[in-house]
């Protein structure tokens, strides 16, 4: 069976990057924690992508999105 990718989501590719495209990890079980917890998560969170993007992994999500999602699930 062959596939036709659809241009619009074709995802660009650095040379020798490997492009990780989730699932990620949701942060919304989280909201209850207190504002400090909820933070420090948010932290975790970016300081985890940066060690993938340092290791040679490039995202598929942009770092603007991740950071909206990670805020909206963490209600910061």
């Amino acid at each position: 069976m062959t596939t036709t990718a659809n241009p619009a989501q074709t995802l660009q590719q650095r040379a020798g990057a490997s492009i990780i495209t989730g699932p990620w990890p949701t942060y919304s079980q989280f909201k209850g924690f207190p504002e400090r917890e909820r933070w420090a998560l948010y932290e975790l969170a970016k300081a985890g992508r940066q060690a993938l993007e340092d290791n040679g992994f490039e995202m598929a999500e942009t770092y603007d999105a991740f950071v909206r999602r990670i805020t909206e699930e963490l209600d910061l």
